[in-house]
């Protein structure tokens, strides 16, 4: 699947730039463009890998390229505002080339969790292919001005975008780590989930063809009618045999350098490894029961890729979703390791997106009756020398 990447805000800039170095590494050619755009200078010059023209500035007339400082009001009225530069950025991508737009924000901030939505709205207006999102929500750590504004972030940005794919950093920050550790850690688990995703289907000169091919239509349907959507993983690793057959954990095959693996094994192996992707650490946590569509892929060596193990772990993803609608296929990939990725989406038993909705009213009341005791106070300090004083105007 080609995509047009288009970070916006800082962790948005990072995570696009990360895809980009995902993408050279693997040679998977995901990324058909590439851009950012943030409301302060620092970060844009801080990216490794977004070609400087393709870096843009928004808000230099309001906050001077010192960036919005988390107010997510301002960030959507600078994004609104400066709109046509990023448009000026978007109209040398050969869209024509391009399956959809992805629109990558972490929705705790201020640029980010309020230009995004501006962007989706603004795109869907002018363009035919879908425009997707992916919004990273903060950790409950981080504090209530974040919580607030990713409740309001993703309260627009879902109804904005074709699909809101979310990750959620509190399923996935470690304790005791730091915080750059922990974004890097967690960057590169979205790039990587994400990426064999959005990778599949795509065959490079001298590449293997699937047997069953996940091209980017398989996604795009999958992704259609809206909602949030959640992404599971599982790996399992395989080793060279110097003799050059494939030996693994995996199917349980303990030497001899035969080729021959044994298919009821790794059946069962393929089985195991959706349901962990399925029942393990999702990208958001969720109740898959109710799921309306999904999407399975497996990856790795062809010679484990096994047609009935990927028909029964789809078959099984069918029950426990209760979908009518699930895609499944094989990606063969020359890499050391055997991967499920699902794509679950319309999901709707979200607990956490509850959560952050009730905690995010919560502090909204509280800076409410806050703002209200400051004025109050203000007024009682003022008012105590007013006989004596008269004001100058």
């Amino acid at each position: 699947m080609k995509l047009a990447m288009i970070g916006f805000g800082q962790a948005g800039g990072k995570i696009v730039d990360r895809f980009l170095e995902y993408d050279d590494r693997t040679n998977s050619g995901i990324v058909r463009a590439a851009i950012a755009v943030n409301s302060a200078k620092a970060d844009l010059i801080g990216l490794d890998n977004i070609p400087q023209e393709n870096r843009v500035l928004i808000g230099q007339a309001r906050v001077k390229g010192h960036g919005v400082g988390a107010d997510n009001e301002l960030g959507a009225e600078v994004a609104e505002e400066d709109i046509d530069e990023v448009q000026n950025a978007i109209d040398q991508i050969p869209t024509h080339e391009v399956d959809a737009f992805l629109i990558v924000a972490g929705m705790g901030g201020g640029t980010g969790s309020g230009g995004a939505p501006v962007l989706a709205k603004h795109l869907k207006r002018i363009y035919t292919i879908p425009v997707y999102g992916l919004g990273v929500l903060p950790g409950t750590d981080e504090g209530g001005i974040y919580t607030l504004n990713a409740a309001r972030s993703f309260q627009t940005f879902v109804r904005e975008v074709d699909n809101l794919l979310v990750f959620d950093n509190d399923s996935w920050r470690q304790t005791g780590e730091s915080v750059e550790g922990g974004y890097e850690q967690i960057n590169e688990e979205i790039v990587r989930r994400f990426g064999i995703l959005f990778g599949a289907g795509e065959v490079g000169d001298g590449q293997e063809v699937a047997e069953s091919v996940v091209d980017s239509s398989e996604i795009i349907n999958t992704l259609s009618g809206g909602g949030v959507s959640t992404v599971g993983f599982a790996s399992e690793e395989v080793e060279l045999n110097t003799g050059g057959g494939l030996l693994s954990r995996f199917t349980g095959d303990g030497g001899g350098g035969d080729d021959g693996l044994d298919a009821a094994n790794t059946t069962n192996r393929i089985t195991s490894l959706v349901r962990k992707a399925a029942l393990g650490r999702l990208t958001l946590p969720c109740e898959i029961e109710g799921t309306e569509r999904a999407l399975l892929v497996l990856s790795g060596p062809s010679e484990y890729l096994n047609r009935k193990g990927i028909e029964r772990g789809r078959k099984w993803l069918e029950e426990e979703t209760g979908s009518m609608e699930v895609r499944g296929g094989d990606f063969p990939r020359q890499e050391p390791e055997v991967s499920a990725a699902i794509l679950l989406s319309g999901v709707t038993n979200v607990p956490r997106i509850k959560r952050l909705q009730q905690v995010a009213i919560e502090a909204q009341d509280n800076i409410d009756d806050i703002q209200q005791e400051s004025e109050e106070n203000l007024e009682e300090l003022v008012e105590d020398d007013e006989d004596e004083l008269e004001p100058l105007f």
